[in-house]
């Protein structure tokens, strides 16, 4: 995703891999149910959930949700122009290869031409 302006919050997200929904609603300041609405309305959001059925959402998730909250709340953008702005930020994503060729370039013509320079201070 393409960098908003500095998120406010966003330094203090504690250096922890995952988190539970309590922790996040005190970390950007909204209630947990505000929380499970945005899931449903951002796909981008997609916490994990523990066997017990918690959700566990990860450090990009909370960064997620502070630049959603920027966008709603400080910015005043509609649900719909908050997603739009994130779709447009999000940065293009590379063609995978497709050939084996792509995938496995082929390195003979680089070690052939090592070999003659290495021949070549030996002679």
């Amino acid at each position: 995703m393409g960098e908003l302006p500095d998120i406010p919050g966003a330094a203090s997200i504690p250096g922890k891999l995952f988190f539970r929904i309590g922790e996040v609603s005190e970390i950007v300041g909204v209630e947990p149910h505000v929380l499970r609405y945005w899931e449903s309305e951002f796909p981008g959001l997609s916490p994990k959930k523990s066997s017990s059925g918690q959700r566990m959402f990860r450090r990009r998730d909370v960064e997620l949700l502070l630049r959603i909250k920027h966008l709603l709340y400080d910015r005043k953008f509609t649900i719909e122009g908050a997603r739009r702005v994130l779709h447009e930020r999000r940065p293009a994503r590379k063609a995978p290869p497709r050939t084996q060729a792509e995938l496995f370039p082929n390195p003979l013509p680089e070690i052939r031409q090592q070999l003659a320079e290495i021949l070549k201070l030996l002679s």
